[in-house]
């Protein structure tokens, strides 16, 4: 394990790669009456790299093609089902993790290509794992940042109370929404506003949850840390992660990802991951790293969640410089 305080820049490493244009924009119909929106940036002969999103419900954005040198990398980005320029919009409907490792296979087949490079962040990280394990032979490395491993511990830890201890005032902002009768169980209480007949109580509910998640992802958020986005995009965001967490995930067991790993043994891993993450805290990376001999954990000092904190983009843009080999 390497610990870094990094900044963008800070000696030998670059910055994040200047802003791109996509060259290619596609519509791609999958099961369930959806359809995806996907984008490919940088060189169409390019070494192909997937990046997943976080949330689930947080979708792609121009930023998300940066941590990649364009002249090397074919990006492809898309919005996972439910969110940003797909459609329907959060709609939870034929949406679940075993219909996105579809989806993304469905991109790679329609994009004909034989193996990636799987980028993900969060929720991306646990997405891009349990690809990698569904289809180890088309994955040719993963690069993950602030490990998420679908458990019923890391879910306590958000939204049961642990993380609260660190920004009482927030915490209390959010578990005021719900009647002290409900706050057992915060996830399932929020669900059932989520999903209420309202929507203008959809979209109260959704920007209280997106304020909880948003205030604490960067290590020194700033004024205007909850700011929620627009309500469509809160509201997408909410309805996605409740619907996910109060399903577990779809996974068979609480542990699937780490039990599982032996299927992706052989393929190299690299894990960045911010000291101070109080959404995903480093103690997942480390069990994943413990469990992937091999694998690489970064581990950056003076940083937290947020992808845009300078020491993770330093990280994760220099691991992508390393694998163009």
């Amino acid at each position: 394990m390497r610990e870094h305080g990094t900044q963008i820049g800070a000696g030998p490493r670059r910055a994040l790669y200047p802003p791109i244009e996509p060259f290619r924009l596609h519509m791609v119909e999958v099961s369930g009456g959806h359809t995806l929106y996907v984008e490919e940036c940088g060189n169409p002969l390019g070494e192909p790299v997937v990046v997943l999103h976080g949330g689930p419900g947080g979708g792609c954005s121009p930023g998300m093609r940066r941590f990649f040198d364009p002249d090397h990398y074919r990006i492809v980005l898309f919005d996972q089902r439910g969110c940003g320029r797909s459609r329907p919009h959060a709609s939870v409907r034929f949406n679940t993790t075993w219909d996105l490792i579809e989806d993304i296979e469905a991109i790679r087949t329609r994009l004909g290509i034989a193996r990636w490079i799987v980028f993900g962040g969060s929720w991306g990280a646990a997405l891009g794992l349990l690809y990698a394990q569904a289809h180890p032979d088309h994955v040719r490395a993963l690069v993950l940042r602030g490990v998420f491993l679908m458990t019923a511990a890391e879910l306590d830890w958000f939204y049961g109370g642990p993380a609260g201890a660190f920004w009482p005032e927030r915490w209390e902002r959010f578990v005021a929404m719900i009647p002290p009768a409900e706050r057992g169980d915060l996830i399932a209480a929020y669900h059932r506003r989520l999903f209420g007949p309202s929507q203008e109580e959809q979209i109260r509910y959704a920007r209280a949850w997106v304020a909880w998640e948003s205030g604490l992802a960067a290590l020194d958020p700033g004024p205007g840390a909850e700011r929620s986005g627009s309500a469509e995009y809160a509201r997408a965001f909410a309805r996605l992660e409740a619907h996910y967490f109060v399903n577990r995930g779809f996974l068979e067991r609480d542990d699937q990802i780490l039990a599982n790993m032996d299927r992706i043994a052989g393929i190299p891993g690299f894990i960045v991951q911010g000291r101070y993450d109080l959404i995903c805290p480093p103690r997942s990376a480390w069990a994943l790293h413990r469990a992937w001999p091999g694998s690489e954990l970064h581990m950056v000092m003076a940083a937290g969640h947020a992808l845009s904190e300078p020491g993770i983009a330093a990280e994760l843009v220099a691991v992508m410089d390393r694998l163009r080999g």
